[in-house]
């Protein structure tokens, strides 16, 4: 999803993995677009180790700077998208696009376990999504 996302931005937007995302990382963008699992209808424990990282050192710095979410569930995912939300409030980020939940139905063991196809129309919401925010962010919409 994320790799869709930023391929349509077509070389405006950087893609980076959260263990590797440092504040200056946050710092440095004008816009973010937030991706992750659901894990336990959690948003993933690298995804919240990364905002707990980052959360103080850019804390009053990023105001009114845009974001929008991507969750792969397996379930609802509406947990992870909750928690991402409650921090870009903190952070006073601007929701500017409605999240992608894509949920995967995932409910048993086997099917947490097994390698995951997201649908082709999903994959171009997400592309969607990802040229939009670069766009709007290059053009100053948001």
């Amino acid at each position: 999803m994320a790799r869709a996302a930023f391929e349509a931005a077509e070389g405006r937007a950087r893609i980076l993995p959260a263990y590797e995302t440092q504040p200056e990382d946050l710092l440095s963008a004008s816009g973010y677009l937030f991706a992750c699992p659901e894990n336990l209808a959690s948003m993933s424990g690298l995804m919240k180790e990364m905002f707990d990282r980052c959360y103080y050192p850019v804390l009053g710095r990023l105001e009114g700077r845009g974001y929008a979410t991507m969750i792969a569930a397996g379930s609802d995912g509406k947990g992870a998208e909750r928690q991402i939300d409650r921090i870009a409030t903190g952070w006073r980020l601007r929701r500017v696009a409605d999240g992608i939940i894509v949920n995967l139905s995932a409910q048993t063991p086997e099917a947490i376990l097994a390698p995951k196809s997201i649908p082709d129309p999903d994959l171009q919401a997400c592309r969607v999504l990802g040229c939009a925010l670069a766009e709007g962010l290059m053009l100053g919409v948001f």
